[in-house]
């Protein structure tokens, strides 16, 4: 069995075409994608702001095979975000993604002199 890693992938990207609908709903629906909604998640958390409405960040929690690495890390959550977005009728471009690996991430401690 091969080692399993845990990545935090965010997926950022560009509103594109959107119909007139999905904007009144993007607009509508804000509040409810702030800073405040910002979190890692297996299906994903979509942030943005109303004015202007242009770009767009998703936030994922990906598990995968170690050997895989982030690149696939960074590519399972683009798929998920583009299902994901083309299911609500969203127009998008240049999905991008900035992955870091949970298991490998160095965690700097204060040490007790500092305090």
């Amino acid at each position: 069995m091969s080692e399993q890693h845990t990545y935090r992938v965010i997926v950022r990207g560009t509103w594109e075409g959107l119909t007139g609908q999905a904007r009144d709903r993007l607009l509508a629906e804000a509040a409810d994608h702030g800073m405040a909604s910002m979190r890692f998640t297996e299906e994903g958390s979509l942030s943005y702001e109303p004015a202007p409405l242009k770009h767009f960040s998703m936030r994922y929690v990906v598990v995968s095979d170690a050997a895989d690495g982030e690149e696939m890390a960074g590519a399972i959550a683009e798929d998920r975000a583009e299902t994901t977005l083309r299911g609500l009728g969203y127009g998008f471009r240049e999905l991008r993604s900035t992955v870091t690996d949970l298991d490998t991430m160095k965690i700097n401690r204060r040490s007790r002199s500092r305090r």
